[in-house]
């Protein structure tokens, strides 16, 4: 009785935390001088923290990289949940690769372009073409950028081909890519799939009997190992393979 009123009051606070926070980003968007400034990068990072917590998710980084990261990077990671675009940016000083459609969200979208996140419409070849300039210039601006190469919410499992796009970039720019595994001990709660919507997962999480989320992050793997993009996507999808089985199977 004593345990759960704790965790009952630890969620309010944390609630009532995340609550005042995105009113105040949402409010900070509205200056012209802080959007996508270092500051307010910064304040949206300290912002993702606070949504974890609100979700009472036990985010756990695990570095098995044997070397320090780069300054600049490329992080590629698979993406079987929605909690990614909080966790992500609450772990690396990253700007994520984004659907559109996430600038329309209630609240959070104006945050997350106010923080310099990147958008590309997946349905339209010609935003699929421009998002390649667009992180070579974030890249050439000091900032580092993180993708899913699945191209979307994929499930728990990697099933598709990566797409080429981070691979392109990073050949084009030398900039290195660090890749990140992800897995969920509870899969099912955080796997985001057809029928639910955002608000449902959140809820998910939030129920959910097992809420560690692991982390895995690697050495930076450097573009000048390869002569051309399509053998560098092949190349690091057979280590997400291995890597699932290790830690999937």
């Amino acid at each position: 009785m004593i345990q759960a009123l704790g965790k009952l009051i630890y969620f309010i606070i944390n609630g009532v935390e995340l609550a005042v926070f995105t009113l105040a980003m949402n409010g900070l968007s509205h200056l012209r001088r802080l959007r996508d400034s270092r500051i307010y990068f910064t304040l949206f990072r300290f912002w993702c923290r606070s949504f974890v917590r609100a979700l009472g998710v036990d985010l756990r980084l695990h570095q098995k990289n044997a070397h320090n990261l780069p300054e600049r990077y490329i992080l590629i990671a698979n993406h079987p949940s929605a909690f990614e675009d909080v966790g992500i940016p609450a772990l690396f000083p990253v700007h994520s690769v984004a659907k559109v459609q996430v600038k329309d969200w209630w609240l959070v979208g104006r945050i997350t372009e106010a923080a310099g996140n990147l958008y590309v419409d997946r349905d339209d070849p010609d935003s699929r073409r421009a998002i390649i300039n667009t992180m070579i210039t974030a890249l050439d601006n000091g900032k580092n950028i993180a993708l899913y190469p699945e191209g979307g919410c994929t499930g728990r499992r990697i099933t598709r081909d990566f797409k080429l796009g981070a691979f392109d970039v990073s050949l084009q720019t030398g900039v290195p890519i660090v890749p990140v595994f992800i897995h969920y001990e509870s899969q099912e709660d955080f796997e985001w799939r057809d029928p639910y919507t955002l608000v449902d997962k959140m809820w998910h999480f939030i129920r959910t009997q097992n809420p560690r989320a692991h982390y895995y992050v690697f050495d930076a793997i450097n573009p000048a190992d390869f002569d051309d993009k399509a053998a560098y996507a092949r190349h690091v999808r057979a280590l997400y393979l291995q890597w699932q089985k290790k830690y999937l199977e």
